[in-house]
């Protein structure tokens, strides 16, 4: 498993994190999270047309340290990274990695940003308002989870970090927001 630690920049701060690599997308906001692992760093740019308050609820979340020391828990080959899961922090747990929650719930935003290579979207349970606090990056086009998951963000530094992750799933890590 990969720990996590995501860390949050205003724009101002963020320049030095992500934006002297890549093109800023369509729709993009000004602010990203910049999640770090053992593997490195990955930088997502958020879309705040397509899902306001799942960014607002992430961003919570990580300034509240809730996601400090989590895990990726769950690593599938040609399909995603899964993470965010408050039981992750406890070895102990690892039976139930997968299960946790923020305690409450929020509500779906499908929009039209496509699962596409790394998109963060929201993890959830078979009903569309049951997202809390896990996530998942694509590690490839996943089109059949369009307008079903809730698309909030891409990628737009570190892929060379999230294909590490996937290639060696296993090796411990730490992950944090800032």
């Amino acid at each position: 498993m990969k720990s996590i630690l995501l860390a949050f920049a205003a724009a101002a701060v963020a320049v030095t994190f992500a934006f002297a690599e890549e093109k800023k997308p369509v729709n993009a906001s000004n602010e990203v999270a910049v999640i770090k692992t053992s593997e490195g760093e990955m930088v997502v740019q958020f879309w705040n047309d397509a899902a306001p308050e799942t960014i607002a609820n992430f961003q919570k979340l990580a300034r509240a340290g809730f996601y400090n020391g989590t895990t990726f828990h769950r690593v599938v080959k040609g399909f995603m990274i899964q993470g965010g899961d408050p039981n992750t922090k406890d070895p102990a747990k690892e039976n139930s990695y997968g299960e946790g929650n923020a305690g409450y719930r929020i509500k779906a935003e499908f929009n039209d940003h496509p699962h596409d290579r790394g998109v963060i979207s929201m993890a959830r349970e078979d009903a569309p308002d049951t997202a809390s606090c896990q996530f998942f990056i694509c590690l490839a086009p996943v089109h059949r989870l369009d307008h079903k998951y809730t698309t909030f963000g891409k990628l737009i530094k570190g892929e060379s970090v999230l294909d590490k992750i996937w290639i060696a799933p296993g090796r411990e890590g730490l992950c944090s927001i800032l």
